[in-house]
């Protein structure tokens, strides 16, 4: 995916999100992650799911299953908190980034007008 540099704090968000809104792994993050057209491996997401527990975003707890071990992710109170904060971040930047191209079409337009007149 073009962009992947720019794009790599909207994954540690998505993950967030979803750790917010139940227990996640890494597996079905994994596949939430593709069907949004982020294409990262296990060896990007499995360390980025142990920085944000290291950080104190994400708690973990392991379930076992006959000789399967699976380590399920739960946001924190801070994680909640902090998805909160940054959702307010990001609607203020879509809300730039919406109004920036409505700005420059009216102003086209309006270009566009003159020039008949």
């Amino acid at each position: 995916m073009p962009y992947q540099d720019l794009l790599a704090g909207l994954v540690e968000l998505h993950v967030l999100y979803h750790a917010v809104h139940g227990e996640i792994f890494g597996l079905e993050m994994l596949r939430e992650l593709e069907r949004h057209g982020y294409r990262i491996s296990p060896g990007t997401l499995y360390p980025l799911l142990h920085r944000l527990r290291h950080r104190g975003y994400l708690r973990s707890r392991e379930l076992r299953l006959g000789r399967t071990r699976r380590r399920l992710y739960r946001a924190t109170a801070k994680g909640r908190k902090a998805l909160a904060v940054v959702h307010e971040h990001v609607q203020e930047l879509l809300g730039e980034l919406e109004e920036r191209p409505a700005r420059e079409s009216r102003a086209i337009q309006a270009g566009a007008e003159r020039t008949r007149s």
